[in-house]
């Protein structure tokens, strides 16, 4: 995946994952900030933000800026 579009529509897709979870199960803080191995949480907020940085730096790339 290397397009801004394409980790845009991955944040969208995990986005969409989480809320249905939420609904589904609620969200312990325990659980969303430090998951257990093998949660189904485990990992997406490292991923998430990681997405969230390269899309930010392709937009500053487009632009001609930096942050």
């Amino acid at each position: 995946m290397s397009s801004k579009a394409e980790k845009i529509k991955e944040m969208i897709a995990m986005q969409k994952s989480f809320i249905e979870y939420e609904h589904k199960n609620g969200v312990d803080p325990k659980d969303y900030f430090t998951p257990a191995a093998g949660h189904e949480l485990d990992g997406y907020r490292d991923k998430y933000r990681d997405l969230a940085n390269e899309v930010v730096d392709l937009a500053h790339a487009e632009a001609g800026s930096e942050r």
